[in-house]
């Protein structure tokens, strides 16, 4: 079951961040989770927004490089060792996580998990009884 991550490349200066987030809130869009990654000249920033798409038309618009990326976000829960035992599934099914992000809020926790098959790691998931978040899910969490 995936879902549209918003993935925004960003130059590696002063104030880039804050513009596109900036940017966003101005255009009334909640950021469920966001996870940065950077190297030396540029920086990437990935999240899980409500309306992926209309997001991205939104950076777009303000000259933002922004794609939208299919991911899982997994269900875990929050208690010691559940995370691992997530990506041992995955492992033992010899399914490569590229990389991935997790975050919890109060007994809710879950993992953004990017890899090159989402169908067959949606599968090896579910055969385990895994739960997903799905889009209504991100809504629902929005607006709240």
């Amino acid at each position: 079951m995936a879902l549209k991550q918003l993935t925004v490349f960003l130059e590696n200066k002063e104030g880039h961040l804050n513009d596109v987030l900036k940017t966003l809130a101005d255009n009334d869009v909640n950021i469920i989770v966001a996870a940065l990654a950077e190297s030396a000249d540029f920086g990437i920033l990935r999240m899980i927004v409500p309306e992926p798409e209309k997001a991205r038309e939104i950076l777009k618009n303000a000259d933002f490089s922004a794609k939208l990326t299919e991911v899982l976000c997994v269900s875990v829960p929050h208690k010691a060792g559940s995370l691992a035992k997530t990506l041992k599934v995955l492992a033992d099914a010899n399914v490569n996580v590229e990389y991935m992000y997790a975050f919890s809020s109060g007994i809710n926790a879950a993992a953004v998990i990017k890899t090159k098959n989402v169908n067959v790691a949606t599968k090896v998931l579910e055969s385990e009884g895994f739960e997903f978040w799905d889009e209504e899910k991100i809504k629902d969490i929005s607006e709240q």
